[in-house]
């Protein structure tokens, strides 16, 4: 991989910043076992780098084309997947999800009175495709933390079942009644699995089908799906957690990996495996407003109606979100769009960047950012769970931005 920081408009000095800050608080002290860090500017690679051990037990070092689960970070992608139906005038955002899922019809809302009962009433309106892009269609209910087919889904009356699809599961959700009311709450969950259903839907394809044809093969990202395949097997990382002493241990096998294996759940939200060169590419894409190497996977106005503050009044997620709810980027300073959160400025959010960039993440620690105003990307690949455990995030930008020179 050719690394040009002049080409990037970045000072490569500074950025070296980035090797001691990762060696000597992480990497040394084994705090994690391994990343990688990678900052795409001006269609040129700034800086790529990895740190440590993929796999620490087999002493396996990170490669440049190492494995890594990316968990949420799967759900820009699906966003992707479905606002490129959209540009074929397929649905509209304000579309209720029952006119191409037909079991979402007529839902209902829990309710919680003063004294603490509870009551079943109708929706004051149906969950749109914008809502579920958005986690603003009610569910009250999410994925676990940990391997999508050995941690499973949890909620009132959701469960990990073999066999389970998007399409099982869509209808089973349909059979619980919502949480709040639609377009009201912010709350992290099942919502991106529905919007890989509706790829199904409006599609006529599987899911990861639709994938691989719409935006994988077109940007060349070889090595990103639902399963690691045997030939790819040694690349794939092992995972770990940071427990309540701080230290970290073992928690999934790259041997013993679920990922191993073919499954029925395609998980839109969290299920995917990718590599840094190929996410990469994805945010490359976004970063260029829809096109890489002369590809073009959506429009530019679509990537802006992506990355736009969609949350009512142009508010924050805090002001719509459950009080000590989680969604993978701090609430304050951040809107949120169509499966991405947007930044609303440095001193909103409290930390050096753009206002306008939008971001997500993954619940073992990876990240990514797209900077459309500075023409840059950063993604960082680790396997740490929790995910909150640190603020890479911030410290990344902390040392990447003061790096821009041009």
């Amino acid at each position: 991989m050719k690394i040009d920081p002049d080409a990037a408009g970045l000072d490569a000095g500074r950025l070296a910043r980035i090797d001691e800050h990762i060696n000597s608080r992480y990497i040394e002290p084994g705090k994690i076992a391994g990343c990688q860090v990678a900052v795409v500017r001006h269609g040129a690679i700034g800086y790529f780098k990895n740190f440590g051990k993929m796999d620490a037990e087999r002493a396996r070092p990170v490669e440049d084309d190492t494995i890594w689960r990316i968990y949420s970070m799967t759900k820009p992608i699906t966003g992707v997947a479905l606002l490129s139906l959209y540009e074929k005038g397929l649905f509209q955002l304000t579309d209720p999800v029952s006119r191409f899922i037909p079991s979402w019809r007529d839902l209902k809302v829990e309710e919680k009175a003063e004294d603490g009962s509870k009551r079943v009433v109708d929706a004051l309106r149906p969950p749109t495709v914008k809502d579920v892009m958005m986690h603003m269609a009610g569910l009250g209910f999410g994925l676990q933390a940990g391997p999508a087919e050995s941690g499973g889904i949890a909620g009132p009356a959701i469960r990990m079942e073999k066999g389970l699809t998007l399409e099982t599961l869509a209808d089973k959700v349909a059979e619980v009644p919502l949480k709040d009311q639609p377009g009201t709450r912010w709350v992290y969950g099942l919502q991106t699995d529905i919007c890989a259903r509706l790829v199904e839907v409006l599609s006529g394809q599987r899911f990861d089908d639709y994938l691989r044809e719409t935006i994988f093969e077109p940007l060349g990202m070889t090595d990103s799906g639902f399963q690691v395949p045997e030939p790819s097997a040694d690349r794939l990382s092992a995972m770990y957690r940071r427990g309540p002493d701080k230290k970290i241990t073992l928690m999934e096998d790259p041997e013993q990996s679920p990922y191993r294996r073919p499954r029925s759940f395609l998980s839109g939200g969290g299920g995917m495996v990718s590599t840094a060169p190929d996410y990469v590419r994805f945010v490359q894409m976004l970063v260029n407003g829809g096109e890489l190497d002369g590809r073009r996977v959506l429009g530019r106005k679509t990537v802006e109606l992506m990355g736009s503050n969609h949350l009512p009044g142009g508010r924050e997620m805090r002001d719509f979100a459950v009080p000590g709810g989680y969604g993978e980027v701090g609430f304050e300073g951040n809107g949120f769009g169509l499966t991405v959160a947007v930044g609303l400025g440095a001193a909103r959010q409290a930390t050096i960047g753009s206002a306008g960039e939008f971001m997500w993440g993954g619940a073992a620690s990876t990240l990514f950012w797209v900077d459309q105003a500075e023409d840059m990307g950063v993604v960082f690949m680790t396997q740490l769970m929790p995910s909150g455990a640190f603020n890479f995030r911030g410290q990344l930008k902390s040392i990447i931005y003061p790096s821009i020179v041009d």
